[in-house]
């Protein structure tokens, strides 16, 4: 940019100094030449003339009346024609060689504004606006500058949606390589609050992308060693290398742990897609049914987190009392869901759902899923007479003699009901009570009243100090097996051994790449050969050769890949977690379009029931050797290798048709999809003649058209958790900017890490409770938690229908 700069000068400085030298030369020699003349020319009468002559104007009020002076014109206006029109072309050439390189942001704006630089082979539209959407959604950061930084010139979409006010005032584009000091001296990286360096999607070799990336994050780092970075990886093996990055995240790592927890749980990918997006929870709110608008509103749901003391109002109270109770307690007051805890001690990690024996302490850190943050609510007491409520509904009658308050504290914004209640700060909680709304409490089911509730002694509250060590748990349902309800009743550990003597409970001894977190989980006593890993085909241990021939007790999960990447690891992890009872173990069949190498058999023989067999989706008698009609889930990751090089929305085409035949042929199976592109969700699970589909599909267009980016979110598929796009986890990184623990929170939460005294992830599927041999039906969700919360460690904080 300082040769285009000066070059440009240069042209410019020559244009000018060449029309300087004929208007002088012209000036001159017109004054001098009329001396022989009749009418004379003085200096002002010269200059005059050769202006108006140069101009084309020729007002005729001075003219030289001799030959010679008229042809010495004439000369003067040829040499004009032919130097003039060279110079402004090579100026010209300049002007545009330099607009295609974007413009420079100054060292004097550099000291006086904040600003982040975003580093990408290419600039592509989708990932640029889901970037700007996310980063410019948090209000400290609207006076934020964002520096472009890309080898490739810009699409003509860019080009449209950079011209956009809103964009155009913020948004600066330079093209160069971040591996150029000079590019980045004209960025001014060395300034900036932050350096994003995302990854190359169009890479068919993901590889080839991760050493870009490696590269240019190594040139930032030398360059600019102060300015924190926020690295994009595919691949999980090329993490160490940009270790020293204040925030790192691999696609692949994140990908597979989500695939696998939506096999356990099911929509874990929409519950954490929500959660990583910026929302208002506006989604939906112009539709007629029920579900779409409170799905829409709940989408607004964030994770944030403040210090106990600071909290002024939803956790101080709860300093000395259990994490349980403060959890309990504080979504039944104010609808806030505290989620996990962080101690002030050295290198303490995140907790999620610590328990009972966590007793709160003021220079706790508290993690809670909220509409909004806590510095941006108001709470209030809602006026209960308007709704004719009786004081005995007020409070409610507990085993142990407890006084429960109904009353409850809401949050001023994401409620529709309180929009026209919204002002600033100053205005009084009496004046907010003056409209009451029925949206403001907790809704009970109809035929649900105070009394009935009063009628519940087998639901007992949850204690403030964990004092019994003899709690349990029963569950009676003849429609769950029995296998299931060890998830979560302590279960006699001593029988699961006798059952299982070949698994043991520990660190797998073989890793597949440098890096990975120490996981627990159930593995072999004695790894097995590597001839047995392979499904359908025989060796001299085993003499099956499909998967209906094992007859396995669980359903197998079947993973779709083209080759096996060491990111199944994570994939495989979540699913031999510790956690799970030995006897819930589901097998695990990899149908792989290339074989495996030998250090990747290598990781998996030492977890049990996990096998592999070289495959197709597309072929038919794979799908049926590897156990489609034996299979719980199928998760179909999505191919590399795209046959649509010329429209990047037709790289999913080959998933989606191979997807499509399998939902027609098994339409039973649940299929779990990845595809790169958000907008192809649409055609997953594809019923032509489906009017509600189409009704669905006008409500995405309706909410496109608002403004949302969560406008596919209203789809059936994405909203089961059977179809997901890798590019949904970018926005992870993206907040990680004013969230630095929301990359360390989502890995806790899918199980890649794991901590000390931390929680995980389960699904409970019942719904009746047995306490001291009464049973309860639990009605309501608020019940449900305190059900469970009150009797063991869980936390139910989502709901899925």
């Amino acid at each position: 940019m300082m040769k285009a700069h000066s070059a440009l000068a240069q042209q410019l400085m020559i244009l000018c100094a060449t029309i300087l030298c004929l208007v002088f030369t012209s000036v001159c020699g017109i004054q001098h030449l009329q001396r022989g003349g009749n009418q004379q020319f003085n200096l002002v009468d010269s200059i005059w003339f050769v202006v108006v002559t140069f101009s084309t104007v020729g007002y005729g009020d001075i003219y030289p009346d001799i030959w010679i002076s008229q042809m010495y014109m004439i000369i003067m206006i040829g040499a004009a024609l032919i130097v003039l029109p060279t110079q402004i072309e090579n100026l010209g050439y300049t002007w545009l060689e330099r607009q295609k390189q974007g413009g420079a942001y100054s060292s004097h704006r550099a000291q006086t504004e904040k600003h982040v630089v975003v580093v990408a082979t290419t600039l592509q539209s989708d990932t640029i606006m889901d970037f700007l959407h996310e980063f410019y959604a948090h209000p400290a950061l609207q006076s934020y500058f964002v520096v472009l930084l890309s080898p490739c010139e810009l699409d003509p979409t860019m080009k449209m949606l950079l011209q956009v006010p809103i964009w155009s005032q913020r948004v600066i584009y330079i093209q160069g390589s971040a591996v150029k000091d000079t590019d980045l001296i004209r960025c001014r990286v060395q300034d900036a609050l932050a350096c994003f360096i995302l990854a190359a999607r169009n890479y068919v070799d993901k590889g080839a992308a991760d050493q870009h990336t490696i590269l240019r994050s190594w040139a930032i780092k030398d360059f600019a060693p102060d300015c924190p970075q926020y690295v994009q990886i595919f691949r999980p093996e090329n993490k160490f290398h940009v270790k020293f990055a204040e925030h790192v995240v691999c696609e692949d790592e994140f990908k597979y742990a989500l695939l696998a927890n939506n096999c356990l749980c099911a929509a874990t990918s929409t519950l954490v897609t929500l959660l990583i997006h910026t929302s208002r929870g506006q989604e939906g709110q112009t539709s007629s049914e029920e579900w779409q608008q409170l799905y829409g509103e709940r989408s607004g749901n964030e994770i944030y987190s403040i210090k106990l003391e600071d909290s002024t109002k939803f956790f101080r109270e709860y300093e000395g009392k259990s994490f349980t109770y403060a959890s309990f307690h504080a979504h039944r007051r104010f609808g806030v869901s505290l989620v996990g805890v962080q101690q002030d001690l050295p290198d303490a990690t995140i907790q999620l759902n610590p328990g009972p024996r966590h007793i709160m302490k003021k220079s706790d850190i508290c993690f809670y899923m909220n509409i909004t943050k806590e510095e941006n609510t108001q709470t209030f007491h809602v006026n209960h007479s308007v709704e004719d409520i009786s004081a005995k509904a007020d409070t409610i009658s507990l085993p142990g003699g407890t006084k429960q308050a109904s009353k409850v504290a809401s949050v001023v914004g994401p409620s529709k009901d309180m929009k026209k209640n919204q002002s600033t700060s100053q205005s009084s909680p009496a004046d907010l009570a003056r409209v009451p709304s029925r949206r403001l409490h907790l809704d009970l089911p109809k035929g649900l009243t105070s009394r009935n509730l009063q009628k519940r002694p087998s639901i007992a509250p949850v204690p403030a100090m964990l004092e019994a060590n003899d709690i349990r748990l029963q569950l009676c349902s003849s429609d769950v097996e029995s296998d299931e309800e060890e998830d979560f009743v302590f279960a006699d550990e001593e029988k699961e051994t006798d059952r299982f003597p070949d698994y043991i409970r520990g660190f797998p001894p073989v890793t597949p790449y440098i890096g990975t977190s120490p996981t627990l989980c159930h593995l072999m006593e004695e790894k097995r050969e590597f001839c047995c890993l392979r499904l359908n085909k025989t060796c001299e241990h085993c003499s099956y050769s499909n998967a209906n021939e094992y007859n396995w007790h669980n359903r197998t999960i079947i993973l779709a890949a083209d080759n096996a990447s060491n990111g199944i690891y994570n994939f495989i992890v979540p699913l031999r977690s510790h956690a799970r009872p030995k006897s819930a173990i589901n097998p695990i069949v990899l149908l792989l379009e290339k074989d495996p190498a030998s250090t990747f058999l290598e990781t998996i023989c030492h977890f049990p029931m996990v096998y592999w067999m070289k495959g197709s989706i597309e072929c038919l008698e794979d799908l049926l050797e590897a156990g489609i009609n034996l299979a719980d889930n199928v998760v179909v990751v999505n191919k590399e290798t795209s046959n649509s090089k010329e429209d990047e929305f037709l790289a999913d085409c080959n998933t989606i048709v191979a997807v499509q035949t399998i939902f027609r042929l098994f339409p039973s199976a649940n299929i779990i999809t990845e595809l790169s592109q958000s907008s192809n969700m649409r055609f997953m699970q594809f019923r032509p003649n489906d009017q509600y589909s189409f009704t669905l599909a006008k409500l995405e267009k309706k909410e496109k058209s608002r403004g949302s980016n969560l406008s596919y979110m209203f789809r059936i598929p994405f909203a089961a958790g059977n179809v997901f796009s890798a590019s949904m986890l970018d926005t992870i990184l993206y907040q990680a900017f004013v969230k630095p623990y929301v990359i360390t929170f989502t890995r806790l939460l899918l199980g890649v890490d794991q901590a000390v005294g931390s929680g995980h992830l389960s699904v409970i599927a019942h719904t009746i409770l047995r306490y001291n041999n009464v049973t309860s039906t639990i009605v309501t969700l608020g019940t449900f938690e305190q059900g469970r919360e009150s009797l063991t460690l869980w936390a139910p904080k989502v709901k899925y229908k």
